[in-house]
Formats: C-alpha cells, sequence, structure tokens
C-alpha cells in the first residue's frame, strides 16, 4: 500500500471510529455488605423525601399523602395538599425546601393536577405550619399544559439553589408531539426563580411561541435530577423505553434528543428510531441497555462515606440495587453496582444530617448506614 494509500485508510478509519455511538459503560460491583436500617416502614411508594433542619423528614407518597416523620414516633400525615390525580404514575412526586426554608418554612412539590381534559404536572409552593401540621400560603408556580388522559411519564424531579428551582416534567406519553416542541410542554426540564417568575436568561426566553422556562428539551422522563453548586453543574438522568436509560449533563437550551436518537427500542422490541447521533442533539453521559429504570439521584459530600465524596448515587427500581457513578469534569468514568437486592429503589437522598436515606417501594425509607 502507498503512503498516500495508509493516510487515506487512517483517515477514513478514524472518521468511522469518530461516527459510531457510543458504547455502554461497563459495571462494576462491590460486593461488600452495607447494612441499612428501616426507619420508617409504612409508607408504600415514597416518592420524594427532604429531611428538615431539626432531623425530621417530609415525605411524600404517590397516593397523595404527605408525611412528617420523626425517628421513633408515629408519622403524622400534613394537610393541605391540592387536589391530587392519582393516575398510573402520577400523584404527589418530589419535594424540597426553600434555601431559606429555616426563616420562611417554604417548601416547593410536584404533583399530577387533575383537569377537565386530562391532567399534567405542577409546581406548587407552599408554607409549612408546623404548629397545625398543615401547608398554607399555597401557589402554583407552574401548570403543564397540554393535557393527557394517560397515566405514564409525568417525571417529576426538583433541584433547588440559592437562586432558582429546576424541575423535570416527562413527555406525558406524547413523544412525538412534546419533547422536541418548544411551543409545548411536556419532555422538558423547566427553570424558575425561587419566587416562581422565569428567569430572563432563560436560553429561550425572548423567542417567539416558545415555553419561556424551558431550559433543556428533547427528553423522555427524567426522574432524577440534581446540581452541584461546587461544579456550577446539573445532572439528570431519565428513563428510555426498553434500553436507552440515560445519564445527562444537563446545560441551558440544549436539545437531548428524544425520540430523534437513542439507544433503546419500543416495548414490543420494534425501533421507534434508526440513529443513535444527530448534528444539534447531545449525546448521553452513559446510558443502560438493558433498561434499569434509574430512580432518585444525589451527590454525595458528607464525611459519613469517605469512600463516596464527590460521587453520584441512584438507584434501579428494576434491578433492586444501588448505582455509584463516578465523574471527571464533564464525564461519568465509572459505575459501580452496591446494594444488591436491596429492594425496588425509588429515591436516594443524602439528608441534612449527612445521612443516606433511600426509599423502596413496599419497604419505607431506609438509613444506609456507613
Amino acid at each position: 500500500m502507498k503512503y498516500w494509500q495508509q493516510l487515506l485508510f487512517i483517515s477514513l478509519s478514524l472518521l468511522a471510529t469518530s461516527s459510531q455511538a457510543m458504547s455502554p459503560l461497563p459495571i462494576n460491583e462491590d460486593k461488600t455488605p452495607y447494612k441499612t436500617e428501616t426507619i420508617w416502614p409504612d409508607i408504600t411508594i415514597p416518592w420524594g423525601m427532604v429531611q428538615l433542619p431539626n432531623g425530621k423528614m417530609l415525605a411524600t407518597e404517590r397516593s397523595g399523602k404527605l408525611w412528617l416523620l420523626t425517628e421513633g414516633k408515629p408519622s403524622i400525615e400534613i394537610t393541605g395538599l391540592p387536589k391530587i390525580h392519582q393516575n398510573g404514575q402520577g400523584g404527589l412526586l418530589d419535594i424540597a425546601l426553600h434555601p431559606e426554608f429555616s426563616k420562611n418554612q417554604l417548601i416547593y412539590f410536584t404533583y399530577a393536577s387533575e383537569n377537565e381534559t386530562g391532567s399534567n404536572t405542577a409546581l406548587m409552593r407552599a408554607k409549612l405550619d408546623v404548629d397545625n401540621n398543615q401547608l398554607v400560603d399555597q401557589k402554583t408556580l407552574y401548570l403543564g399544559e397540554g393535557d393527557s388522559t394517560r397515566g405514564n411519564h409525568y417525571g417529576s424531579r426538583i433541584a433547588v439553589t440559592d437562586e432558582f428551582v429546576y424541575f423535570s416534567i416527562g413527555d406525558r406519553g406524547q413523544r412525538d408531539k412534546n419533547p422536541q416542541n418548544l411551543s409545548l410542554d411536556g419532555g422538558k426540564i423547566y427553570k424558575l426563580n425561587l419566587d416562581g417568575s422565569i428567569p430572563t436568561s432563560n436560553p429561550f426566553y425572548q423567542q417567539a411561541n416558545a415555553k419561556k422556562a424551558i431550559y433543556s428539551y428533547g427528553h423522555r422522563n427524567p426522574q432524577g435530577l440534581i446540581t452541584l453548586a461546587d461544579r456550577n453543574q446539573v445532572w439528570s438522568h431519565e428513563h428510555g423505553p426498553r434500553g436507552g436509560d440515560e445519564v445527562n449533563l444537563i446545560e441551558s437550551g440544549k436539545n437531548y434528543g428524544w425520540p430523534v436518537i437513542g439507544y433503546g427500542v419500543n416495548y414490543i422490541g420494534t425501533d421507534y428510531t434508526d440513529i443513535t447521533e444527530k448534528e444539534g442533539m447531545e449525546q448521553p453521559k452513559l446510558y443502560w441497555d438493558p433498561s434499569i429504570a434509574p430512580s432518585g439521584m444525589a451527590y454525595i459530600s458528607s464525611n459519613k462515606y469517605p469512600q463516596w465524596q464527590g460521587k453520584i448515587l441512584l438507584g434501579s427500581m428494576k434491578f433492586g440495587h444501588l448505582v455509584l457513578l463516578e465523574i471527571d469534569n464533564e464525564n461519568v468514568v465509572k459505575q459501580t453496582k452496591l446494594l444488591a437486592n436491596v429492594g425496588r429503589v425509588r429515591n436516594v437522598i443524602q439528608g441534612n444530617d449527612g445521612y443516606i436515606y433511600l426509599g423502596i417501594d413496599g419497604k419505607g425509607i431506609l438509613k444506609l448506614m456507613p
């Protein structure tokens, strides 16, 4: 082979390699028998959890109940919730505290809001009246439009910073309609100011006919959402269909591809797309095939788990274990399976006390012991 032919061959090989779809990241397994302690066993589907400064826990149950939990004492139901539509995957969903909760007692939560034409995901802010165990001063900050009677893909997770509230709404089972259309809700991650107003810095704020609250789009059903303050990053994960669950680094105005590109197939095994990449659409930082049904997401900073500091922890509903992700700058470089057979993990949080808490369907809320 002549020299110029060798160069041409090498160039074509490199070009072919660069255009190939990314490969799944191998998963290691840590077989250390970590212990868990069941703290609150009487919550069936513990969707959202957040720990108050006094150590008590607020937990949502998808059936539409909000609980105030104190270790060693009976659970207290909090009243004052809006009307919640329990519809398949919909119900009372995630919950988060205002960054100045100690002063104002404000919380945020997402839920399925029932309307005449169906239901959609809503974000509400309210004040927690701990003396009377109720919510007061309720204010709907965002109500997804374009209702659906389907009971799937509501999202929804919340991440709060000192300035903003990020939250997700799934595609509501309308993949060919919502995720790629900026004028429609669904299949998006949104960004609001803490008071519910829309930041003028949002990527589509000035764009005619676009939903001004949209931060990113092209999502299927995001059920993990966190912010890493020390890195100024937003991370999310979302459910694919059969294969193609993703972890994404969320950036302003970016399109994450659903359903134009993806790494899975329809539940019945047929293709929904024949491409895994396209110009102008972001590649996931990690994908799973087969799907693991990822759930919850927590950034570990606690010194109670020094071996996990600076890493991300999430759950697998399908396989009943935890996944630990190691991040290097903007990439996932390693994943490790932990606590095999712990149960159907619905949520993972790091509490204010530094402990990791797991919401397990049918088991309640567990504390992961260091």
